[in-house]
C-alpha cells in the first residue's frame, strides 16, 4: 500500500503549492475540502462534487457516531463505500461538535460525557474512542481529539483547554498506532494568545504527527484577529508537512490564509449558502432571492463554467428558490463549490508561476466592483 506523504512543489512568499499522496489519490494543495458532515455533501452527488475539482471531502465523527453509527458503517464496507466516494476523506475528531452541539456535557481528564442533540442518548467520547470511531469509518486523515473552548475566554481558560488538548493529543497518537496509508493530524490550540500557540506547537512537534491543524479560529474572533494569529502560527509548524486551517471560510479568508502558508481548509459555507439562496461569485455575494433577479436573463457569473451558470438564468434561479424547489439548492451549491475550487486552482497556478501577488490583487479588485448592474 502506498503511504501518506507530502511534497512541496513551489513557494511564493509564504504561500505554498504541493501535493499530498494517499492510497486513495492525490490531494493538490492548497486544497479546499467540501464538508460532508453526515456522509453527504448536501444537495450534491459525489460525482458532482468531484466534477467541481475537489480531491478530498470532510466527514464528521460526532454526527456519524450518532447516526447511523460507526459500527454500522464499518459493517457496510466503510465510509468511502457507504457514501460512494472513492477518494480521500478527512474526518474531524468530534471535539468541536461535542462542545458546540451536544447537551449536558461533563468534561474530565478522561474525556467528555454528553447527551446527543438528536435524541438525548448518552455518549462518551475520549481520545481513544475518537480514534476507534475514525478507524471504523476508514478515514484517510484522522484528527486528534481536542477541546475547543468557546470564545471569548480568559487566558487562563485558554491555557487550561490547550494543555488538556495536548495531553489528549499524546493519547490520540498512542491510540492511533501504526496504520500505513492513513495519517493522523495534531491540532494546535491557544485562541489568539501567541504564548499559548507557541507552547501548543512545541508540544505537537514533540509528539510527532503526519500533519498539523490550526484549530480554535473562525469561531467569531473576526478576520483581523484570525490573520494576526496566522501571521506567525504557520511558521511554528513543520515546513515539510501539511498545515490545515479548520473551519475557514469565506473566499477572502481562504486567500488570506493561503498567503500566510496554509495548505488545507474546510467550511460548510458554500453548501449552506447554496441552500439559502446565496451564491459566491468573482464579484462577491449574490442573494438570488432578491426581486431584482426576477427578470434577469443573465447567468450568475458570465465567466463561470458550472451547470448553474451555463444552463440557467438568474431569473430561473430566483424562481426555483422562491418556489422552494430542490433544484435551487442543488444548482447554487454546485456553483459555490465550483467557484471555491476555481479559487484554489487559480492560487495553485499563481504560486507555481510566482505571480500570487498579482493574482490576489486582481481577485480583490474584481470583488470590489460588486455584482453586475441589473437590466
Amino acid at each position: 500500500m502506498t503511504g501518506f506523504s507530502f511534497t512541496l512543489n513551489a513557494t511564493d512568499g509564504r504561500a505554498r503549492t504541493g501535493a499530498i499522496q494517499t492510497p486513495r489519490g492525490e490531494i493538490r494543495t492548497p486544497a479546499f475540502m467540501p464538508v460532508g458532515t453526515a456522509a453527504t455533501v448536501k444537495a450534491m452527488l459525489p460525482e458532482s462534487v468531484r466534477a467541481t475539482g475537489a480531491d478530498i471531502l470532510l466527514g464528521n465523527t460526532y454526527h456519524l457516531m450518532l447516526r447511523p453509527g460507526a459500527e454500522r458503517i464499518a459493517r457496510l464496507g466503510g465510509l468511502h463505500r457507504f457514501m460512494n466516494w472513492d477518494r480521500p476523506i478527512l474526518t474531524d475528531s468530534g471535539g468541536f461538535q461535542v462542545m458546540s452541539l451536544a447537551e449536558l456535557r461533563k468534561l474530565t481528564e478522561e474525556g467528555v460525557t454528553f447527551a446527543s442533540h438528536v435524541d438525548g442518548s448518552r455518549y462518551f467520547l475520549s481520545p481513544e474512542t475518537s480514534m476507534e470511531i475514525q478507524r471504523l469509518l476508514g478515514s484517510d486523515i484522522v484528527m486528534a481529539f481536542d477541546e475547543c473552548p468557546a470564545l471569548p475566554a480568559t487566558h487562563e481558560r485558554q491555557a487550561e483547554a490547550m494543555r488538556l488538548s495536548m495531553r489528549w493529543a499524546q493519547r490520540s497518537r498512542d491510540a492511533f498506532g501504526d496504520r500505513p496509508g492513513h495519517a493522523l493530524f495534531g491540532i494546535m490550540q491557544g485562541g489568539v494568545e501567541r504564548d499559548l500557540r507557541e507552547e501548543s506547537a512545541e508540544a505537537l512537534r514533540r509528539i510527532g504527527f503526519d500533519g498539523y491543524a490550526i484549530g480554535g479560529l473562525a469561531v467569531g474572533e473576526g478576520q483581523e484577529a484570525m490573520f494576526g494569529v496566522l501571521d506567525y502560527a504557520t511558521d511554528l509548524l513543520p515546513a515539510d508537512q501539511p498545515r490545515y486551517l479548520m473551519g475557514v471560510g469565506k473566499p477572502d479568508d481562504i486567500v488570506g490564509a493561503v498567503q500566510r502558508g496554509v495548505d488545507m481548509m474546510d467550511c460548510v459555507l458554500p453548501s449552506r449558502s447554496g441552500r439559502t439562496g446565496q451564491a459566491w461569485t468573482r464579484r462577491g455575494q449574490v442573494n438570488i432571492k432578491n426581486a431584482r433577479h426576477a427578470d434577469d436573463p443573465r447567468p450568475l457569473d458570465e465567466h463561470c463554467t458550472c451547470p448553474a451558470c451555463t444552463g440557467y438564468s438568474r431569473a430561473y434561479l430566483h424562481h426555483v428558490f422562491r418556489a422552494g424547489e430542490m433544484i435551487s439548492g442543488m444548482l447554487l451549491t454546485w456553483h459555490n463549490l465550483h467557484y471555491y475550487q476555481e479559487i484554489m486552482q487559480g492560487m495553485r497556478d499563481a504560486i507555481a508561476a510566482g505571480t500570487l501577488d498579482a493574482w490576489v490583487a486582481d481577485f480583490h479588485a474584481t470583488r470590489a466592483q460588486g455584482d453586475i448592474e441589473p437590466l
